[in-house]
């Protein structure tokens, strides 16, 4: 092999380097005006920042003479052949000019109330009024939680207003209205701050769609859900206070069971709207993890019976364990205000 010569170079032109920076020249300077303006738009749609600005140093000189020739436009009449036979330019279905789904879909628009800072990683923002009042409130869940955070509060400069309403629940008006009687609290007291654990006399029919529905299929918890977001809405005041809503832990009678297993599906799908003000504070992951009922947890390396003898409510020590959660949710909101012990 080594006695063999050198294959000849081949013939025709050959192209040096500056011919190739000559071809790539003209290739971006066709591309800035036939797609100046998708540039231009692309750094339009970008976070602020350097590299926004780099695309648009490039984009908005390439995008005004891309404006000032019809080029952009026969580039897409040559694409035509590509793209899908359906028109997708607009019509039944499409996406109005706010991002959301079009009004004739009939879907109903998210909004920025719907979200937790902390959980798109953002700093959560304090809520725009001091800590002063605490209403504590629901049915027989709320008591002796509503006196101990009471007493966690005792001494501080913040008012515990204690209201629980025993033997009343959503799913039945005939002791308290709980829609009329949240408008009357609100306007009452003005909390800042409400914790809501409500849930042990549900089960009864509701109406949905004009028809009424017997406990618990899908048409019932969307009901529930309903009234349940509409007492959200009004302790929530507009983005003014910060609600604190209990699920419930799971109770030892089966029935029980499955009723409060639907009230606290419906209550997490109904605070979804305003995950911004409301919180879901999931009492069964911590008193009933899998849902199944147990009188006590392992609190500190040992055993404690944190139920009350009818299998539903929790007994004081049960309660300073909610208490505590609470706490720590309030203390995200408010802070220093919120007494740590």
């Amino acid at each position: 092999m080594s006695g063999m010569a050198p294959p000849p170079p081949p013939r025709g032109r050959h192209l040096t380097a500056r011919d190739a920076l000559y071809v790539v020249g003209i290739v971006v300077f066709l591309l800035v005006i036939l797609t100046g303006g998708s540039v231009r738009h692309a750094g339009q749609e970008m976070s602020k920042g350097w590299e926004r600005t780099l695309v648009l140093a490039v984009g908005e000189p390439a995008g005004w003479i891309s404006d000032q020739l019809p080029l952009e436009d026969l580039v897409a009449d040559a694409t035509d052949p590509l793209k899908s036979g359906d028109d997708l330019g607009g019509g039944s279905g499409g996406f109005d000019d706010t991002g959301a789904a079009a009004t004739d879909t009939g879907v109903i628009g998210v909004t920025p109330d719907a979200f937790d800072r902390a959980a798109l990683g953002q700093e959560p923002v304090a809520p725009p009024r001091p800590l002063e009042t605490v209403l504590v409130t629901g049915d027989s869940m709320s008591l002796i939680l509503d006196a101990e955070l009471a007493r966690r509060f005792a001494g501080s400069d913040v008012e515990v207003v204690r209201d629980p309403r025993v033997g009343t629940g959503l799913t039945k008006s005939d002791i308290v209205d709980w829609g009329k009687l949240s408008v009357s609290q609100v306007g009452k007291h003005a909390p800042d701050a409400i914790v809501v654990a409500i849930g042990a006399n549900e089960g009864f029919p509701l109406k949905y769609a004009g028809k009424e529905f017997d406990c618990c299929g899908p048409e019932w918890a969307a009901a529930y859900a309903t009234r349940a977001r509409t007492l959200m809405n009004t302790f929530r005041q507009a983005g003014e206070a910060r609600v604190y809503w209990l699920l419930l832990p799971a109770p030892r009678d089966p029935d029980r069971q499955r009723i409060t297993r639907v009230v606290n599906a419906a209550d997490a799908v109904a605070a979804t709207a305003y995950g911004a003000h409301v919180r879901t504070l999931d009492m069964s992951a911590i008193f009933t993890p899998e849902f199944e009922y147990s009188d006590a947890v392992e609190v500190d390396g040992e055993e404690k019976l944190v139920r009350q003898a009818d299998g539903i409510h929790l007994n004081q020590a049960g309660n300073v364990i909610a208490a505590d959660e609470v706490v720590e949710a309030m203390r995200s909101d408010y802070g220093d205000q919120v007494p740590t012990g």
